[in-house]
């Protein structure tokens, strides 16, 4: 019998693998967006009532790190610069990145694509401890003593939306098997309840303190420095380094959950983590920003539509592209109506409802 000879492939014509592919997916995804934030970023700190250039913001940075020794720049945009506009930017970042990726995670927890952080009782939760605080006037936590009047606010709004997640949770695996379904049915209830409870409070409320609870409502910025970057940035750090690693389970979780679960998925396991990850990021925002709307709703769509649905690169993406979207949204919400500011939570609003039902729209237009 002849030999049988087997030709072996060309090297220069292999198809690259999938985890390949994938890899260098990642790779574009985050210098494209990456590079844009960078942008982003610069253009918001050259904005606002002392214009900077980008190459005074250069000078003043190499200042800084001794790379120059003579600069030319007025000494005010320095102060300008390090004491309230790079707290600021790099606040709106950590927020924004703390929404998309809350909101990514959860969409795909929930297989819902208008879930985000409202669903599991972050916000209501946040926003029912915030009026507490505001309506009592409460200084608690003496163990920080001196700024425990004004980071007191920020602390109780934490503490809420932690306990109001931990509350749905628990109900979910009380009244039910655990699954999406009924932790989602949970929250809904929750929410209600937590949102009468608010209304029934700001209703209760003197002129001074609807004020105040109405101002917080709306979400701002205004009040970024230095100590609620340092604040925010562990919480946020935690959900974004490690809500990808739950990347390749919330794949499989599409299928649906019985499916997963024959898979090899600890469904259990993956609630817990992405909830408590999605918490500690949306928790530590609402806290120093209070409610921002659509960030976490509209970019996971963003994303998804530019760069497919695979969630490693749509958690990444989310990410980044909150972090552009509030930093640019910001950017606006303090120059449009100068010398005063709109609160961003308008601005998100304005912008996001129109943009979301384009995106729905457009999502119909393709399947037609």
């Amino acid at each position: 019998m002849q030999a049988q000879v087997v030709n072996k492939p060309d090297t220069a014509c292999v198809i690259p693998s999938a985890p390949v592919k994938r890899k260098t997916k990642i790779f574009w995804v985050t210098l494209i967006l990456g590079g844009t934030l960078l942008v982003s970023a610069v253009f918001s700190a050259s904005v606002g009532a002392l214009s900077i250039t980008p190459g005074e913001l250069g000078e003043i940075i190499a200042f800084k790190l001794g790379l120059i020794d003579t600069p030319t720049y007025d000494e005010q945009k320095s102060l300008v610069f390090w004491i309230i506009r790079l707290p600021r930017v790099c606040l709106a970042i950590l927020v924004g990145a703390g929404l998309g990726i809350a909101g990514a995670s959860l969409q795909g927890l929930f297989r819902n694509p208008i879930a985000d952080s409202a669903l599991i009782g972050v916000t209501s939760g946040a926003s029912l401890f915030a009026v507490f605080v505001i309506m009592l006037n409460v200084k608690f936590l003496g163990i920080i003593s001196e700024v425990g009047g004004a980071y007191t606010l920020s602390i109780a709004s934490f503490v809420g939306a932690a306990l109001t997640t931990l509350l749905v949770y628990q109900l979910s695996r009380l009244t039910g098997e655990g699954g999406m379904t009924t932790m989602l049915l949970c929250g809904i209830a929750i929410n209600a309840f937590v949102g009468a409870l608010t209304g029934l409070m700001t209703y209760m409320a003197t002129d001074q303190q609807l004020r105040s609870i109405t101002f917080w409502s709306l979400g701002s910025l205004g009040g970024a420095n230095w100590t609620s970057v340092m604040a925010v940035a562990p919480f946020v750090f935690c959900s974004v380094v490690f809500m990808p690693y739950l990347s390749k389970a919330l794949n499989l979780l599409v299928l649906g959950e019985s499916q997963a679960a024959a898979l090899g998925v600890n469904m259990t396991v993956l609630k817990r983590k992405v909830v408590v990850l999605a918490t500690l990021g949306v928790g530590a925002s609402v806290a120093v920003a209070g409610t921002i709307g659509f960030v976490g709703l509209v970019v996971p769509h963003i994303i998804r539509s530019a760069f497919g649905p695979d969630h490693k690169t749509l958690l990444i993406g989310s990410a980044l592209g909150g972090a552009i979207v509030l930093t640019l949204a910001d950017t606006i919400s303090r120059t449009i109506v100068a010398p005063s500011e709109l609160p961003i939570g308008i601005l998100t609003a304005l912008l996001g409802t129109p943009f979301f039902l384009y995106i729905l729209w457009d999502q119909k237009r393709r399947k037609v």
